[in-house]
């Protein structure tokens, strides 16, 4: 089982940055796949960024040269360093773990942080 707590959300003016920050309960494996995505009420939950054990591996091309993803497995922690915030990226947030057991997978997600963009 993985728990994961998001922090770091809040009101930020369009332009501005914020980092989120995922902490896992329990370890984090090399192999988990980290994932951010978010959600707006009344729509579907859209992937943001996805990251291997170093390596990000996807991004939204909505965000793609303005978000970066990262990971401390030393620390249990994905962050999301968001930059050049814009209205449309006002969202719920939410950080997700893809862990292989065999040959399934399970998908665990965390409460979400809000993200609020706003002048």
């Amino acid at each position: 089982q993985v728990q994961l707590v998001e922090s770091g959300g809040g009101l930020v003016q369009p332009g501005g940055s914020l980092r989120l920050s995922c902490a896992a309960s329990g370890s984090i494996s090399s192999t988990d796949v980290m994932r951010w995505s978010r959600q707006v009420p009344g729509k579907q939950r859209e992937l943001v960024a996805q990251i291997t054990n170093s390596n990000p591996i996807y991004y939204a091309d909505s965000v793609k040269g303005r978000f970066t993803i990262s990971r401390d497995n030393t620390k249990n922690t994905v962050y999301l360093q968001m930059n050049s915030l814009k209205p449309e990226d006002t969202a719920v947030y939410y950080c997700g773990a893809r862990r292989q057991y065999g040959s399934a997978f399970r998908y665990f997600w965390g409460q979400g942080t809000q993200v609020t963009v706003s002048s």
